[in-house]
């Protein structure tokens, strides 16, 4: 596989990110996660983020692909292989956020040999498995052109591919002590979201490799996928707007509080830019079908889609975290946002706040930079062969 001069300096450049990226988490392991910004007060920060992002991400480009199959759709057939490839990286990409969140990874075995069943998080670690099984099956098979066993996989595909983001939902969803988590409809919202923003990365990608000239789906069919996608964002719209007013009609204390901080507080950029710029814009765009004609445009609108839908993940997980729900003791100091007592003691911190440190900014960008470089990559080498 030949590189032009072009693409060895970009991947050089991602390699020299993904090296900085690893010595931060090398340091980052040896001191501890005292070296991010998460505390007591909020526990899960850019990781969890990132995390929930990248599921998404990848749950969206397997419904593409497995619904080709299921449904019969023969021109979605043709772009099985690059959905099936964005789907195996983000979810390589998500499992490594889970793993560096860890703190602790040389413990991770107690994972396995404790693992409670009547825990969400014990469910997503099974599913996520099982996910990049089906994911590394179906490129193994897609390869081969073996049609009768790639069908027979997508009738498992895409429901795992729905229960992926299902269960990522229900980590939150079925936390009864956070006001904005606790909710029957998060899993919905989380594979509405996924939908549109993996195939927003579906369709970055599609440019991407027609551009380089590997492959083109054509631009019939890339229009169609346009034409999906913003059916897609009217539905996340849907479901955000149902969720939005079952929160604020009943006007109770609690949830009206975590509205605000939503709609007016500290989270209320992200929120914003995700109802304007990531479901509003892009609509608008996609919902001509001359601008869905124009790949320029088209590629826009799949980018704020993408950044409206990381928008949304901050604002959800972050929203909930300046609400205390349990107050602390005396006990462990919570680093810089920790306070002494009049008894000596340390104190946990009574409210939650947040900032990722440039350890975790290296780190994020480094596990970005190995998405960019894996989807290039096998971009190169499988799609043009599909």
């Amino acid at each position: 596989m030949k590189l032009s001069a072009q693409s060895k300096i970009g991947v050089g450049v991602l390699a020299a990110i993904m090296v900085i990226g690893f010595c931060a988490y090398v340091f980052q392991l040896t001191q501890g996660l005292c070296v991010t910004g998460m505390s007591n007060g909020v526990s899960w920060g850019l990781y969890i983020t990132c995390f929930m992002f990248f599921v998404g991400l990848s749950a969206g480009g397997l419904i593409v692909a497995s619904s080709a199959h299921v449904f019969g759709i023969e021109s979605f057939k043709r772009v099985s292989m690059p959905a099936v490839i964005t789907s195996t990286v983000c979810i390589l990409c998500a499992g490594a956020f889970i793993l560096i969140d860890l703190g602790g990874i040389q413990r991770i075995w107690n994972m396995f040999i404790h693992l409670n069943f009547t825990s969400p998080l014990a469910w997503d670690m099974c599913v996520i498995t099982t996910y990049l099984v089906i994911n590394v099956l179906d490129i193994i098979w897609l390869r081969r052109g073996d049609e009768r066993k790639v069908k027979m996989l997508s009738y498992v595909a895409l429901p795992v591919a729905i229960l992926v983001h299902s269960v990522t939902a229900w980590i939150f969803g079925l936390e009864i002590a956070k006001e904005g988590w606790y909710s029957a409809i998060m899993a919905p919202i989380f594979v509405a979201s996924a939908c549109d923003s993996g195939l927003a990365l579906l369709m970055v990608v599609l440019a991407a490799v027609r551009k380089a000239g590997v492959f083109d789906c054509g631009r019939e069919l890339f229009a169609n996928l346009a034409r999906l996608l913003a059916t897609f964002i009217a539905v996340d719209a849907f479901f955000i707007g149902c969720e939005l007013l079952t929160t604020a009609y009943p006007g109770t204390e609690g949830a009206s509080h975590v509205l605000g901080i939503m709609t007016s507080g500290a989270t209320a950029p992200f929120f914003w830019f995700e109802i304007l710029g990531g479901l509003l814009i892009p609509f608008v765009l996609l919902a001509s079908a001359k601008r869905r004609e124009r790949t320029g445009v088209v590629v826009a609108a799949s980018a704020l889609v993408m950044c409206g839908v990381f928008c949304k993940r901050v604002w959800l997980l972050f929203t909930s975290f300046t609400v205390t729900n349990v107050y602390g003791a005396p006990g462990i100091s919570s680093g810089s946002t920790a306070a002494r007592g009049a008894d000596g003691f340390d104190m946990w911190a009574l409210v939650g706040s947040y900032m990722p440190q440039p350890v975790e900014f290296a780190v994020v960008a480094a596990v970005v930079s190995f998405c960019i470089l894996g989807i290039a990559l096998l971009s190169k080498k499988l799609v043009a062969k599909a």
